[in-house]
């Protein structure tokens, strides 16, 4: 598995409950997502630089516009 190269980062809309997902860069390309409540070892997931695009434009497209 490719490690992060980049910290990870949560979104802004978070709040302080840790209640999300991580987001870090990959040296491939590309991100890594983790549950943000379970840092230290838990599971990763990894996606290919095509499969991030095509993963957010799915999740913009379901959000609609923004208001």
């Amino acid at each position: 598995m490719t490690e992060p190269i980049g910290p990870f980062r949560k979104s802004s809309y978070s709040g302080q409950e840790n209640n999300c997902v991580e987001v870090a860069t990959r040296a491939v390309g590309g991100r890594a997502v983790r549950d943000s409540k379970d840092q230290a070892g838990g599971p990763m997931l990894t996606f290919a630089p095509g499969s991030w695009q095509a993963f957010l434009t799915g999740a913009k497209a379901e959000a609609g516009p923004v208001r």
